[in-house]
């Protein structure tokens, strides 16, 4: 007995190891020493040395010590580490690295940005640990289950033994029984049966750039029947073109717009200042409304740049020029987005700007559509232009012309209406709307504060992420759910016989420690997870 329980205990041990390799090499990936730069010269020191703001050099072939922004060198980094995506990215001077990845072909100068905890692998690390720690509503009912299981099968133990003394048999086979029943119910496969499934599905989600936040977010991501997207950097690349400027005077009105616009922090503020390429003059009296529109005054007028309704609000009564309006709805109808300018009470004119939808998107709704999921489409772009993409890609349901402040109300409405929703999203202004969901799942490249409102967030920019998301949540509730059901049928189903006298206490034994590797073993399967 005591040879076939040290055994399985041996063979569970192993597999339990196995099943937390994948964190153990997410934590190896970060470098142990860097060559950092000393007026000029490289010094071999301890990460732990490296300071932010310092710069350090990376050959080919070597991992990048720490995140940061390349100050020198062209190159090829595999960022497979951190992302998932197996093909390299081409870096030059200016772009952010990551640390951990490999550079594949340059030498690097890199200046340090992040340092020690604050890197993007110690918070995926962190992430990881935190979840794996956590405990699902099963296992929290299984915990339960095992508080009075103990002394349940305690007192069946000892009851055996009486009833089988009672019947007039020998002590050593009324012991052996009693034995049996004690053996055969250690309810060790209980308490692996969560722990192991979250350890590999977790750890094989960071391998993906997929981090679950905890074992709640396993329930919400099988309960969802609603999954609704962010338009710009979700569903398009979030990379805006600006298109055309359309005015009787477009130099003017593109120098004083890119002017106003440049005090903002909106993508559609960035692309018309950097697009202008001459001198912008000062701006006095900047107010932003919060998706609506911005204001200033520039060159002595008091230019303002937005939606339509919100620059005539003040002025019911002025004119929209007919050729204006048309160029809005062509744009519109092509899915540009149009962004209307004025000063001093009247509609000098528009500046259109473009956004691209994701390569992979399309697949992604087809999938998720397969998966049984309705799909919205929550944005603050005009009906329009919201239809066009939505269309592009196979989108169910749109809701356009939200501000910032009402996406969490439209989310809150959806759950008011009895569905269960999941909400993917990049930006600031999705934060609220991901914490209002059931299921809030950050987008790779998105804000902080996005991420810290997220249940799961993808490090890669990629909507074919968040179905595999889903996927590997369900798959690993799944295993946690079988493994659970094992553990309780089997000491169900072998109870009764260990008490009848029908197992030699020694198969007993044996069947105890092989439960406990069939749930392991169950567990190591999400290491096979394929996106």
């Amino acid at each position: 007995v005591t040879v076939l329980i040290l055994l399985g205990r041996f063979l569970e041990l192993r597999a339990r190891r196995a099943s937390g390799a994948a964190l153990r090499k997410l934590l190896d990936l970060g470098a142990k020493q860097v060559s950092l730069l000393v007026d000029g010269r490289e010094q071999l020191v301890p990460i732990e040395q490296l300071p932010v703001g310092a710069e350090f050099v990376t050959r080919p072939g070597e991992r990048i010590a720490t995140d940061g922004v390349v100050t020198q060198g062209l190159s090829s980094v595999d960022t497979s580490a951190i992302t998932g995506e197996s093909l390299p990215v081409e870096i030059s001077p200016g772009d952010e690295v990551t640390g951990a990845t490999v550079n594949l072909s340059g030498r690097l100068v890199v200046r340090a940005a992040r340092v020690g905890a604050d890197t993007q692998l110690a918070q995926i690390a962190r992430l990881v640990s935190e979840a794996q720690n956590g405990k699902a509503a099963a296992q929290r009912l299984a915990d339960r289950v095992s508080g009075v299981f103990v002394p349940v099968v305690l007192v069946l133990a000892l009851a055996t033994l009486l009833g089988w003394l009672a019947a007039g048999v020998a002590v050593s086979t009324a012991f052996g029984a009693a034995v049996a029943v004690l053996i055969i119910a250690c309810p060790c496969a209980l308490g692996l049966a969560t722990p192991t499934a979250l350890l590999v599905g977790t750890g094989r989600g960071a391998q993906l750039g997929i981090l679950i936040r905890g074992p709640q977010v396993l329930e919400s991501a099988a309960a969802i029947d609603t999954v609704v997207l962010d338009k710009t950097g979700t569903v398009t690349s979030g990379r805006l073109r600006l298109v055309d400027v359309i005015a009787t005077d477009p130099g003017t009105l593109h120098r004083l717009a890119a002017a106003v616009e440049h005090a903002s922090a909106h993508p559609i503020a960035r692309v018309i200042a950097s697009s202008y390429q001459g001198e912008l003059p000062p701006v006095a009296d900047f107010a932003d409304t919060g998706g609506l529109g911005v204001a200033g005054t520039v060159e002595g007028r008091r230019v303002r740049i937005g939606r339509l309704g919100w620059l005539t609000e003040h002025r019911p009564d002025a004119a929209v020029p007919e050729p204006l309006r048309q160029a809005a709805d062509e744009a519109q109808d092509r899915g540009h987005t149009p962004v209307w300018v004025g000063w001093d009470g009247t509609i000098a004119g528009l500046i259109v700007v473009s956004d691209t939808v994701r390569p992979s998107s399309a697949q992604a709704i087809e999938q998720l559509h397969r998966m049984g999921l309705r799909t919205v489409l929550l944005t603050g772009d005009n009906r329009r232009a919201a239809a066009t993409v939505a269309e592009q890609v196979g989108i169910d349901e749109v809701i356009a012309e939200v501000l910032p402040a009402e996406k969490a109300k439209q989310i809150r409405r959806l759950r008011t209406a009895g569905r269960t929703v999941a909400m993917a999203g990049d930006g600031i202004n999705d934060a609220a709307a991901l914490a209002e969901a059931d299921l809030g799942l950050a987008i790779g490249g998105g804000s902080d504060i996005a991420v810290e409102a997220s249940d799961l967030t993808l490090v890669q920019p990629d909507l074919l992420l968040a179905v595999d998301a889903i996927r590997l949540a369900r798959a690993t509730l799944r295993t946690i759910k079988g493994n659970l059901g094992w553990a309780f049928g089997y000491n169900l189903a072998a109870i009764p016989l260990a008490a009848l006298g029908l197992l030699n206490p020694m198969i007993a034994g044996g069947a105890m420690a092989a439960s406990s590797v069939f749930v392991v073993t169950n567990s190591l399967r999400l290491r096979k997870f394929r996106r």
